[in-house]
This record gives structure tokens, C-alpha cells and sequence, in this order.
């Protein structure tokens, strides 16, 4: 493929925060600069038809798979794509949209790394592994206050295609050069927002900045606000990297000062962006989420300088 787009993938199962995620990156970037995209306007069939048929939106005969390989090539390349759009409130299809990617192009879904084909468009490829409880929490509460569904209509989806995720979601996290979990810190099982742990498998597939300088700013009180560890993940070495989710404020704006520095001539984003989400209706801060977007811009943009330079 010829090389005019730097692309990030974002993997995970439903509502395992992939849009959150992308979105603190798009408005830290700049939404001129980044074009962003979810996998859901692939779907095959309408809600309606789904429901007839048999056929979840978690499984590859639900998607339009080759549809996906051919834009994501096409956007790889800088061409326009005619966008099919998936409407989450009425469950049906709207007219497409006219698409033509900036520099960086985020895509994120259920099935973005399905096969070889999707998997070489990207330069960073990110899946989002939260443990089941915390996501069906999310699940619940975004569906209800944003999708028109009922609690009990929610916990019976998700019951109904509990098997699907280990089949056709869960095997991308083996081709992910990032795994992100976030995760209740010990003894506080009842939180689900702004001081969730973070915790980040960096797999030696793209180059992660210095972290031993980042880790020398870590110091915060009695725990860390970030600390590294070497060890194994499904069989293979990798970094593990903890962020802590009592990260102050203060600490977490120098860690980011820091990690900043590490992009090449001196680029600055705009870190007041970063770490944003949406709790219901209310916007809410995550420290741990802000470090992790980040992290991820930092790689988008040094994957930049080998294409732009």
C-alpha cells in the first residue's frame, strides 16, 4: 500500500470505552487533523433484520468485512471513501457520508483487525480488554441513557451472545501492539469512572518513548502515580505499565509535560482535552485515561514522522 495516512486501531468488545478512547486522541490531535471512524456503520443488517435473522453485529457474517478492507486501504492511501452510516437510534441506516481522510485516521470497532488484509493498514493497533463486570456496567448504563434500551433488555443481549466475544472479538487482543485495561483499584470494586487503574501491556511491535525518564517523575506520595514491570503476556515478554488511579491532578499535568516532550520538534497538544468521558449524561476528568490517550498520540505522531519527513 502506499502510505499517505497514519492510521490508529482501536479493538474491543461493545462498549469497551473505544469511542472515549479515540475521542480525547481526535480533540488532543485536533478534529482538523484527525479523521475518525466506527466499524458499527459496516453492519450488514439493520436491527430489525438482525433480530430476525439470528445474526449479531459481534460476528464477521453481521459486518461487511470486505467492504472494511477495501476503504480502510483506500483511506490508508489518502483517497476518499463514500462511508456507509449506521444510526444507533433508530437501528437502521441513514444516507452515507463523503469521506476524505485528514493525517491521522482513527479507526475503531468491534472486528477492526478481522483479518490480514485490515490488520496492515494500521500503524498502531489498540484493543481495550476492561474485566466483563466493568464492561457490562458501561453497557448498561450507555445503552439506557443514550439508545432508548431498558436495563433488562441490555442484560438479556448481553447474555444472548456472551459466546461470541472469546470467537470473533477477543482473538484481535493477540495482534494488538497495545492491550489497555482498565480496572477497579483493590478494595474499591464499586468504581467505574475517574479512578479506575489503568493498566497497559506494551508489546515490542512499535517503539515506546523512554519510560524510565517518564517513571522518574512518577513519585506520588506513598504510591507511585505510574510504575513499570518486565513479565510475560499470553506466552511472550512485554512491558506492563500501571497507572494509578489516585493520580493527582498536578501529577498526572507532569507526567504529561514529560511525556510531551518526547515528540519530535517540540509538537504540543492540547492536554486539557485528553481524559475526558462521558458518565451518563455528565461529563467527567480520568487522569489514568488522559496518560493513556496520550501515549497512543505519541505513537501516532512518531509513526508520522516516518511517512511526512
Amino acid at each position: 500500500m502506499n502510505r499517505k495516512v497514519i492510521m490508529l486501531g482501536i479493538a474491543g468488545d461493545s462498549a469497551a470505552g473505544k469511542t472515549t478512547l479515540s475521542k480525547g486522541i481526535v480533540e488532543a490531535l485536533g478534529p482538523d487533523q484527525v479523521t475518525a471512524i466506527c466499524c458499527d456503520h459496516y453492519h450488514r443488517y439493520n436491527r430489525v433484520q438482525r433480530k430476525q435473522l439470528g445474526i449479531s453485529a459481534l460476528s464477521p457474517e453481521g459486518n461487511y468485512i470486505d467492504i472494511m478492507e477495501q476503504h480502510f486501504r483506500l483511506l490508508r492511501e489518502g483517497q476518499p471513501i463514500l462511508k456507509p452510516v449506521y444510526n444507533h437510534s433508530t437501528g437502521d441506516f441513514d444516507a452515507p457520508e463523503y469521506v476524505r481522510p485528514t493525517k491521522f485516521v482513527i479507526v475503531e470497532g468491534l472486528l477492526p483487525f478481522h483479518t490480514r488484509v485490515m490488520r496492515l493498514c494500521f500503524d498502531v493497533k489498540v484493543y481495550l480488554n476492561p474485566p466483563e463486570d466493568l464492561r457490562h456496567k458501561w453497557k448498561i448504563k450507555r445503552d439506557t441513557t443514550k439508545r432508548g434500551y431498558t436495563a433488562e433488555q441490555v442484560r438479556s443481549s448481553l447474555a444472548g451472545r456472551a459466546d461470541l466475544s472469546p470467537r470473533y472479538i477477543q482473538p484481535q487482543r493477540a495482534v494488538a501492539d497495545m492491550v489497555v485495561r482498565f480496572q477497579p483499584p483493590a478494595g474499591r470494586a464499586e468504581e467505574t469512572g475517574g479512578h479506575l487503574d489503568a493498566n497497559l501491556v506494551l508489546r515490542p511491535t512499535i517503539p515506546h518513548p523512554d519510560m524510565m525518564d517518564i517513571l522518574q517523575h512518577s513519585g506520588n506520595g506513598t504510591q507511585p502515580a505510574m510504575w513499570l514491570e518486565l513479565g510475560r503476556y499470553e506466552g511472550k515478554p512485554v512491558d506492563f505499565l500501571e497507572i494509578s488511579g489516585n493520580v493527582t491532578a498536578d501529577k498526572a499535568r507532569e507526567l504529561e509535560e514529560v511525556i510531551q516532550g518526547h515528540l519530535p520538534d517540540g509538537r504540543a497538544l492540547d492536554l486539557d482535552r485528553l481524559g475526558r468521558f462521558q458518565s451518563g449524561l455528565v461529563e467527567e476528568r480520568s487522569y489514568p485515561l488522559a496518560l493513556t490517550q496520550l501515549l497512543i498520540a505519541y505513537h501516532m505522531i512518531t509513526a508520522g514522522e516516518l511517512v511526512f519527513t
